[in-house]
């Protein structure tokens, strides 16, 4: 019973766990972002977006298109 139990509370905290990967993601963009990168203004202004996009996403819980979002911001980073 109490590996039951166990494994139903796994289950069940799992989805949040992928949740707490968005905020790594907009932190690594942060501190790139800190460094002044050397992006056009079209690049820096794409980026800015994706990574607002992204973060809004995430509070609306849509996490698979957060992280996909804040990947392209990422590759435009070059990170």
């Amino acid at each position: 019973m109490k590996h039951l139990i166990l494994a139903l509370g796994l289950v069940a905290l799992a989805p949040s766990a992928f949740a707490y990967h968005c905020p790594q993601e907009m932190a690594a963009i942060d501190a790139k972002l800190a460094t002044y990168p050397r992006l056009s203004d079209a690049d820096m202004s794409t980026v800015k977006q994706l990574r607002a996009d992204g973060e809004a996403a995430h509070k609306a819980g849509k996490h698979d298109e957060s992280l996909k979002l804040l990947g392209e911001a990422k590759n435009l980073l070059g990170i």
